[in-house]
């Protein structure tokens, strides 16, 4: 399958992390789909005012809260506490939903009155240690944040947080040496290494700072464990030896990031600095900013699908600490967006400081987001105008080709990258593959084929092992009648390097069935369900390849399921005509007669950090003992959906669940749910 693709600019995810195997917490998973936020103060309004009973708040409360609408929640909950003031539930959840609205000073009067309540003790602990070390009563700080437990993330957050409670007390030698001795993983060391350094700084201890700064960049692992602390620790020694005098030193700290992650905008603009012979001051310059750094560093590591109500948790406090940290809100931002609010996304954008080598980025998936809004129009005015200021900078039309393809308009988005490659001019690097590949997409979906076969052959020259061209180049020849053994060589590199990409080998199975191979393309096809559940074209070409090999009642089965999955629109009919009639006689495989090409999903732009768009997950019928097994990725709305026909009857799921009604957002997979009775 040439599938759609979600487009992100900057994030952690874009250079992924893979701290969180090492974690002893379970996975967490996406608690529940998530709504848009509510624009209008009204709608809080008008909603708490309607509810006149414990019962009737604290449920409308849980909703608003599972579908991440903080504001209601927010003003639910207190409504709920004017009933029950000391309803120890209503209190943690309100507090909880106070930070993920970005209400530190609120949430810290929640956390005090909850400080012995286990349940939280995790939250309140880190709340009430951080702001004592904002308040500078550091030696609080450090009674507060002694840890106990054995979960080795809980000790290095705690650990980091009382050594910047000592560097504020003025004892910056003694916190150093008090990291020093935290034993812990391997993955430790990053995170220690860049914080000592950082904490040395602050003390005034070039010497030791530059040793650990340096420790701290020398390590590989660095980059995939979080690749945000990593470039932090980076430009912190380049900063530090340009404020020595020592310009080389500094330039050679920012080769080394230059390395291992390309085009990362904050340090092109700290090399230009730097080469003018200025002395930019360093991000982190006391106590309460690095204790924002501790926050940011464990957030941003942990920033993967699933585990978005963690991550913004902390970024949420780190944003209430240093308030202008253009990475922290350029995160929160992608988080926003993943949690499917876009208007809190652009507001986050639009906060992130003008003077910051982050802005011209945060503009550019401001853009994006436009367009995630529906607001296409809009979109392409920002974007058009972002180009017209540095006509030079080639993810401006990256940026603006992702809405283009979305808006189907591939004329526009062909001459879009026309002029990109124009700007590249005439020895492009291997860096801009995808430019061309995108330009090919352009052309192959306004069928000039003669121009896009050459933009796809210069991709993969540009990069020969990446396996979306291969994937797309591939299956086009495949589906076109065209350089059969090549094309299917090319899917089939594409599988290997991708084994996990459900669409990749969709494309495999695909082309089997164009073959006429339709046991090979069973084969794959089932497993291509299996690695990307819920999409309606995968399973409709299931269907189709089950019907080849004599299994009509599973490729009536698939085909139902893919009408339940939300097809485009011009496949419906073609679906519902299959699951009445089945297909007609199979015509000559390809390379005997040439055959029509089956409709596919409409591709859209791709690029070295852009990932599939995320689709649901889709679960069978509630099995007969009534109970559910929850998948990685399901949410409460998604299983009320699709075990009991109603996505409102998540609030039924966890009445009947116990264990969820103190912590809704608290699924993992594995877990086994209870299912109330269907209406």
């Amino acid at each position: 399958m040439r599938q759609k693709f979600a487009l992100r600019l900057l994030s952690s995810a874009a250079f992924g992390a893979t701290l969180l195997m090492a974690l002893s917490a379970p996975q967490l998973v996406a608690a529940e789909e998530v709504q848009e936020a509510k624009p209008a103060t009204e709608t809080v309004t008008f909603a708490a005012d309607r509810v006149n009973t414990f019962s009737g708040a604290f449920l409308a409360a849980r909703t608003a809260d599972v579908d991440h609408d903080y504001p209601t929640a927010i003003a639910l909950y207190q409504k709920a506490l004017q009933f029950e003031p000391a309803n120890l539930e209503i209190r943690e959840r309100l507090m909880i939903s106070l930070l993920m609205n970005g209400q530190f000073d609120e949430s810290l009067k929640q956390a005090d009155a909850l400080k012995e309540d286990t349940a939280v003790e995790r939250v309140t602990t880190v709340i009430r240690g951080l702001e004592a070390i904002r308040s500078g009563n550091y030696t609080d700080a450090e009674k507060i944040l002694v840890y106990k437990g054995n979960n080795d993330l809980d000790r290095l957050t705690h650990s980091l947080m009382i050594g910047w409670a000592r560097v504020g007390a003025g004892k910056g030698k003694d916190a150093v040496n008090y990291i020093k001795s935290l034993k812990g993983p391997g993955w430790f060391k990053v995170f220690t290494e860049y914080h000592m350094g950082a904490m040395a700084i602050v003390a005034g201890d070039v010497s030791s700072a530059r040793s650990h700064l340096s420790a701290a960049i020398t390590n590989q692992e660095g980059v995939a464990t979080t690749p945000d602390t990593f470039m932090r620790a980076v430009m912190a020694l380049a900063r530090l030896e340009a404020a020595q005098g020592n310009k080389q030193k500094a330039l050679d700290a920012i080769a080394v990031g230059d390395k291992l992650v390309a085009n990362y905008a904050p340090l092109k603009a700290l090399r230009e600095s730097i080469e003018k012979g200025e002395k930019p001051e360093q991000q982190v310059k006391n106590a309460t900013e690095g204790a924002s750094a501790v926050l940011f560093s464990i957030g941003s590591a942990l920033n993967r699908q699933g585990a978005e109500e963690m991550v913004a948790l902390y970024l949420n406090i780190a944003h209430a600490l240093d308030p202008d940290s253009a990475d922290t809100l350029l995160l929160l931002g992608g988080i926003a967006e993943k949690m499917e609010q876009p208007k809190l996304a652009i507001d986050l954008y639009k906060k992130i400081p003008d003077n910051s080598p982050l802005r011209r980025i945060s503009e550019l998936q401001l853009g994006l987001t436009l367009a995630q809004t529906g607001d296409i129009p809009a979109a392409r005015e920002h974007l058009k105008k972002l180009i017209e200021s540095d006509p030079t900078d080639i993810r401006s039309y990256v940026a603006y080709g992702s809405v283009l393809s979305d808006a189907k308009d591939y004329q526009a988005m062909a001459e879009n990258y026309d002029k990109a490659i124009d700007v590249i001019g005439p020895v492009p690097l291997p860096g801009n593959w995808s430019v061309f590949f995108q330009r090919g997409i352009a052309y192959e979906r306004l069928k000039q084929w003669d121009k896009a076969e050459p933009n796809f052959r210069k991709a993969l020259e540009l990069n020969p092992e990446q396996p979306q061209v291969l994937n797309y180049l591939g299956y086009s020849w495949v589906d076109m009648n065209r350089n059969l053994d090549e094309g299917l060589n090319m899917i089939r590199k594409a599988v290997e390097l991708r084994p996990d990409d459900g669409y990749i080998v969709d494309s495999l199975g695909w082309a089997y069935y164009r073959l006429g191979r339709y046991d090979d393309a069973v084969n794959e096809l089932e497993r291509a369900v299996q690695l990307r559940a819920g999409d309606a074209t995968i399973n409709d070409h299931l269907g189709d390849a089950y019907w080849r090999v004599g299994r009509r009642l599973e490729a009536n089965y698939q085909w139902q399921r893919a009408l339940t999955m939300k097809p485009e629109l011009t496949e419906i009919p073609k679906i519902e005509q299959k699951i009445r009639d089945g297909l007609a006689e199979a015509a000559p495989p390809a390379g005997q007669t040439a055959m029509a090409t089956p409709a596919q999903t409409a591709p859209a732009v791709t690029q070295t950090d852009a990932k599939p768009e995320t689709k649901s997950d889709a679960s069978p019928e509630a099995p007969k003992d009534a109970t559910y097994t929850v998948k990685n990725g399901d949410t409460l709305r998604k299983i009320a959906t699709e075990a009991l026909g109603d996505g409102d009857r998540s609030k039924d799921l966890i009445d009947i669940n116990p264990e969820l009604k103190r912590n809704p957002h608290r699924l993992y997979p594995g877990q086994i749910l209870k299912l109330p009775p269907k209406n």
